[in-house]
């Protein structure tokens, strides 16, 4: 109990005593509570000063940054785009010809800027194809660039990986292609355009009528002057353009020619997949099919296609009933006789097939039995000594039992070198290989071309062959076939600009024409981008 009586004039400032007293009843309270009021006072507004100061100081904090942003000058940023055209214009020379490049009109004007090719020109060429007084064989073509080596032995995309672009620029550089040489394929190309028929095929004894330029026409052929003849020839235009990066559907000047001669194949194509009578005919067109849909990934071509390659496994020979695979004859499977020329376009057809994804079954497998036995029975005393001079040869035609007809070297139609070096390539074989080092030197020693008309033939197929070991096989070989095509060109202003004569080519069937021999010579100046070369090989 408290004794305020005793303390009258004692002021309590404890807080909880003055909230105790009736402050309402007695007025002087209010003066005796004033100092605590005051204190009170003070201290809040001291603890919102502080607050305030604090939530300044934090706004100052926040927009201090951007004060700072604001304060940078803007030239910078003005300058960058100077910058990048500064630099663009300094890049420019980079890409300009030399002095004597300028000097002298290029003839093949794509090369030097690779999206040409898909640009149309359809309505675009005139009287006197530009270029053509320009085809100098020895023009080089410049750089080496990178290149990947996948090899011929490869398969998917990859094997036809240089036909467009860059990587076919880089191929012609690395390997030898020359400015003339690509102007020769262009004017090649031209002719097969317009020589097409409406319908999209090339006919055999037909295709001079639909030339429309003026002055003397080509001749007709007048071998396999039949549908036979004419699926073959259209298999071989085919095989031009797609070979030069022309497929039916990437934009190109060649687009409707491509896509025309594609539909004219399919609609003869039989009911069980058959394009022509003969494992010849039937072999080219499939290619090109095959070859079409593997560059284009059309599915309208996959069924076509596939259909052609069940037709080539279903009718290669057996060594015996149920047996594996090995080679072809011209028609049904013949162990007695198996034709190494036809077996070659077959070889080709299930490769160009194997690139697009079709299914090839055992195909290639059996291949490399009939390549194997056949070389064997034709060089029955071969000994291996020295892989720059050992020579072997290949032989015509070769049975189950061993019997072989190779006919004498250089023969026409019989020395199948060519064809035994191709396959061998074309089935794994590596460069520094005993077969097919000693076919290369074989078709060295007699199957190499000097002079213009030759055994356009052969010369197809050893130049593929020879590219492919390289070295200085490749480089004696490019220097003189190269060269000695591009001078055999026609060159004019009427029907015959852009071919090549076939008078004087001398091989079976070589009265097919023009389109034959034309169709040869252009697959041959196209070597150096129609497939890889093989990989890891040495000399």
């Amino acid at each position: 109990m408290r004794n305020d009586q005793h303390q009258p004039d004692e002021e309590i400032l404890d807080e909880e005593l003055i909230e105790e007293r009736e402050v309402g009843e007695d007025p002087d309270s209010l003066k005796r509570a004033a100092p605590a009021w005051i204190i009170s006072a003070v201290v809040h507004a001291v603890v919102l000063f502080l607050m305030s100061l604090i939530v300044y100081a934090a706004h100052e904090e926040v927009e201090e940054p951007a004060i700072k942003t604001t304060a940078i000058p803007p030239p910078p940023k003005r300058e960058e785009p100077k910058m990048e055209r500064e630099l663009k214009t300094s890049d420019t020379p980079l890409d300009v010809p030399t002095t004597s490049d300028v000097d002298k009109p290029s003839p093949v004007s794509e090369l030097d800027v690779p999206v040409e090719e898909f640009s149309r020109e359809e309505e675009n060429e005139s009287e006197v194809p530009k270029g053509r007084e320009e085809a100098i064989a020895d023009s080089e073509m410049g750089g080496t660039g990178g290149f990947m080596a996948i090899g011929a032995g490869g398969g998917g995309s990859g094997m036809f990986g240089s036909r467009t672009g860059g990587g076919k620029k880089r191929a012609l550089g690395k390997f030898g292609g020359s400015k003339g040489g690509e102007s020769a394929v262009d004017a090649a190309l031209r002719w097969f355009k317009k020589h097409q028929s409406a319908n999209g095929q090339w006919d055999v004894d037909g295709y001079p009528v639909n030339c429309t330029d003026p002055g003397a026409k080509c001749e007709p052929g007048t071998e396999n002057a039949n549908e036979q003849g004419d699926v073959a020839c259209t298999g071989y235009a085919l095989l031009c353009f797609l070979g030069a990066g022309y497929d039916h559907r990437m934009p190109s000047k060649y687009k409707p020619t491509v896509k025309k001669g594609l539909d004219w194949l399919m609609s003869v194509q039989k009911p069980d997949g058959t394009f022509g009578e003969r494992n010849y005919e039937n072999a080219v067109a499939t290619m090109a099919m095959a070859e079409a849909y593997a560059m284009s990934n059309d599915p309208a071509l996959k069924g076509p296609a596939q259909k052609g390659i069940d037709i080539v496994l279903a009718r290669q020979t057996k060594d015996k009933a149920g047996g594996y695979g090995l080679g072809w004859d011209y028609n049904a499977p013949n162990p007695g006789r198996m034709d190494s020329s036809v077996t070659g376009w077959n070889v080709m057809a299930l490769k160009s097939a194997a690139a697009g994804g079709l299914n090839i079954g055992n195909g290639m497998e059996g291949s490399k039995q009939w390549l194997k036995e056949a070389w064997k029975a034709s060089n029955k005393d071969f000994k291996a000594k020295d892989p720059y001079t050992d020579t072997s040869t290949f032989p015509y035609t070769w049975s189950v039992d061993g019997a072989v007809d190779v006919g004498a070297p250089g023969a026409d139609g019989k020395d199948m070198a060519c064809v035994g070096a191709l396959c061998a390539v074309f089935l794994g074989h590596q460069a520094n290989d005993e077969m097919l080092n000693s076919l290369a030197n074989y078709v060295m020693k007699h199957q190499m071309p000097t002079s213009y008309p030759c055994n356009t033939y052969y010369m197809y197929y050893n130049t593929l062959a020879i590219f492919q070991v390289a070295g200085a096989r490749w480089e004696k070989w490019n220097a003189t076939v190269r060269d000695m095509l591009v001078k055999a060109q026609r060159k004019s202003t009427d029907c015959f600009d852009g071919s090549w004569d076939y008078t004087g080519t001398k091989f079976h069937g070589h009265a097919t024409g023009r389109l034959l021999s034309t169709a040869y010579c252009c697959l041959s100046l196209e070597v150096y981008y129609r497939y890889l070369p093989i990989a890891g090989q040495k000399n």
